[in-house]
Parts: C-alpha cells; sequence; structure tokens
C-alpha cells in the first residue's frame, strides 16, 4: 500500500467523520442559535395550533431547510471556535471586506474565516479521493502537485468571490449616483430638506445606494448626527465619489452654502466623470480585443488564405520528393 492510498483512506475517514459530526453536532447547535428564527418557528406553531393540527415546535424546525438547521449553525460555531486563534486585525480587515461587499449571507468575519479553511478542506479532500481511483493513474508528484493546487484554490475562492462582490457593488454604486444626485437636487429645489430629499431617493429606487441612504436615515432617527451617518455610509462603500460627495455636504452644512447648489455641482461632476470613463472604456476596446483576435481570427485567417498555396506548393513539390 503506498502513501498516497493511505493518504486517501485517511482523508476519506476524516470526510466520513466530518459528515457525522456536522449532522450531530450542528442539529444541536441549531437548536441552541435559533436567534432571530426563533420568532418565526413559533410564529409557524401559532398557525399550525390555529388550524387545529397537533404538531410540536421540534416538526415546525424540521421544516426548516437542511442548510440553515445544520450546516449555517455549524460553520458559524467553527468560526466562534477559530476567531480564539485568529489575530484581531485580520478579523477587522475581514469585517470592512464584508461591509464593502454588503455583507452577503449576513455572516461575520469568524464564519466567513472558517469557510475558508473548509473550502480547502472539501477541495483538497475530494481531489485525494478522486486520485484514488482505480482509474486514476497519475504518478505520485501529479498528485501531490493537484490536490495542493485545488487546496489552494478552495482556501482563496471565497476571498475572491468577495472580492467580485465588492467590484461589482461599486460599479453598482457608481453607476446610481448621477442619477441619484439629479433626484436629490430636484427634491431639495422644490424645498425638502436634505434628509426627506435622500428618504425620497430610498423609497423611489431599489439599488445598493437607496439601501445605503435608507440605512443612513434610519442611523440619524435612531440619534447619530447627520456628519456621522454620511461618513459611515461612505466608509461602507469605500468609493471615492462618494466619499468626496459626503465630504462636500459636510463642508457646505459647515459653511453655510446653498445645497441645492452644492448638489447641482456634484451632479455635473458626477456625470462628467461617468462620460469620462466611458470614452477611456472605449479606448481600451481595441487594446483588449487584439489577444482574441490574434487566437481565434488570425489563425483562422490565415488558414484561408495559405492553405491553397500550400496545396500547390505540395503538389508542384511532389516529383521532386519521390
Amino acid at each position: 500500500m503506498d502513501i498516497i492510498t493511505i493518504i486517501g483512506i485517511i482523508v476519506g475517514v476524516a470526510l466520513v467523520g466530518g459528515i457525522i459530526f456536522v449532522v450531530v453536532i450542528g442539529a444541536r447547535v441549531a437548536r441552541e442559535t435559533r436567534g432571530g428564527e426563533s420568532d418565526l418557528v413559533m410564529a409557524r406553531l401559532a398557525e399550525a395550533t390555529q388550524r387545529g393540527e397537533n404538531v410540536s415546535l421540534e416538526d415546525i424546525e424540521l421544516q426548516q431547510p437542511f442548510m440553515e438547521r445544520v450546516v449555517i449553525p455549524f460553520v458559524k460555531r467553527l468560526g466562534e471556535f477559530s476567531a480564539r486563534f485568529t489575530p484581531e486585525k485580520l478579523l477587522q480587515e475581514t469585517s470592512l471586506k464584508l461591509e464593502l461587499a454588503g455583507n452577503p449571507g449576513r455572516i461575520d468575519a469568524p464564519t466567513f474565516l472558517a469557510t475558508r479553511f473548509i473550502g480547502a478542506a472539501l477541495f483538497g479532500g475530494l481531489l485525494t479521493l478522486i486520485s484514488n481511483l482505480p482509474q486514476v493513474t497519475w504518478p505520485t508528484g501529479r498528485i501531490i502537485l493537484i490536490v495542493g493546487i485545488f487546496t489552494v484554490l478552495g482556501f482563496f475562492t471565497p476571498q475572491m468571490y468577495l472580492s467580485s462582490r465588492i467590484t461589482r457593488r461599486q460599479n453598482e454604486v457608481r453607476k446610481a449616483l448621477p442619477d441619484a444626485l439629479d433626484l436629490l437636487t430636484i427634491c431639495v429645489e422644490a424645498g425638502l430638506g436634505f434628509e426627506a430629499a435622500m428618504s425620497k431617493v430610498a423609497e423611489k429606487w431599489e439599488t445598493e445606494l437607496s439601501i445605503m441612504f435608507g440605512r443612513a436615515i434610519r442611523e440619524i432617527q435612531l440619534g447619530k448626527t447627520q456628519r456621522e451617518a454620511l461618513r459611515d455610509m461612505a466608509d461602507r462603500i469605500g468609493l471615492t465619489e462618494l466619499t468626496s460627495f459626503v465630504a462636500a455636504v459636510i463642508q457646505s452644512q459647515l459653511l453655510g452654502v446653498s445645497m441645492a447648489k452644492v448638489l447641482r455641482i456634484q451632479s455635473d461632476q458626477m456625470r462628467m466623470r461617468r462620460r469620462q470613463r466611458a470614452e477611456e472604456e472605449a479606448h481600451k476596446a481595441p487594446v483588449k480585443m487584439i489577444i482574441p483576435m490574434a487566437l481565434l481570427t488570425f489563425p483562422s485567417i490565415m488558414i484561408i488564405l495559405m492553405a491553397p498555396a500550400a496545396f500547390q506548393i505540395a503538389d508542384a513539390f511532389a516529383p521532386f520528393i519521390r
């Protein structure tokens, strides 16, 4: 029995044990960490009782998806355990990135870090099991290389997904910002206050920017100052254009400048920047098309142009070759 087979057996046993551990421990954790879902469960239980159905709380819980009952609570508990050994700086950086991405899945930093290690274990373990199949006859060095590559890929896949979410969210906010400033300007010029204008934008649209406007308004209503709410909104998105807009609004309030005039200037600047970005992307397009054309278009053109000449040359030199 070679070393690869031994490693495969160990990983297989570990995966089976891990699945059993997830099912058993995760079921217990799900009962302990219901949190905000407890109200929903109790509401379902009350509704079933009103209909005259004889159901228990456990039956209602079992109606929830397996992901919510077992997997998510287990990952959260694993994240809480790993947070004890994680540097505080790494947790803060991860929390900031999750905030910039809009916190997909509504998870915290320890839980996200736990998903990275789980991804590495799953990718590496799966490739190890595949490499030990009888049909696979890879050399030992290739198996170690492929398993290592997929383990690293599984570790960094959540991070790459988070980075793509941040970029996509910032691009969406960047595209919506000029139109939002136009609506803010119209509302302020019509006599509304700045906060009322932000509320109007949050009501009319369903974009990331309008959601951030609505969150800032709720924070102001809960007692946070307008400056702090606006600065926190800009920090949660991490966009230079939005940061400059917030700075201009705060500066206008400090100096007593007309808010409508400031918003009009900011709107014109945002539209000019959007036009400049479009022109920049248009200038980049020919450069980006070089590689696809070189790999796809030019070979086919060369085949069409050179194939007849190649056949004629071959026929001309055929007597000498014979």
